[in-house]
């Protein structure tokens, strides 16, 4: 089922990639008026580039997760499996 799933998996990835990139954008333009702070660049007040690295990275797993979550349940629905672990089948 993995190797079945895979090109839908690498799909929602960049679905989830793109979604959550704008809703970061979007988060931080309501934070600061300026750009998010760059990790390389000179100069960045530490408080604000942990700030701006915690929520980035907080939208991206969240989105990435209920992204991920859907595309196999639509795989799932389509195909009767679960590409994954599934604690509610039994294998004996």
């Amino acid at each position: 089922m993995k190797i079945l799933f895979a090109p839908m998996g690498i799909a929602a990835g960049l679905v989830a990639g793109l979604v959550a990139k704008k809703a970061f954008e979007k988060a931080w333009a309501v934070i600061d008026d300026e750009d998010p702070p760059e990790p390389d660049v000179r100069g960045v007040p530490t408080g604000k580039l942990l700030a701006a690295l915690a929520i980035e990275g907080a939208i991206f797993r969240v989105t990435k997760g209920i992204v991920d979550h859907q595309a196999r349940s639509a795989f799932a629905g389509a195909t009767g499996r679960w590409p994954g672990e599934d604690p509610a089948r039994e294998d004996d």
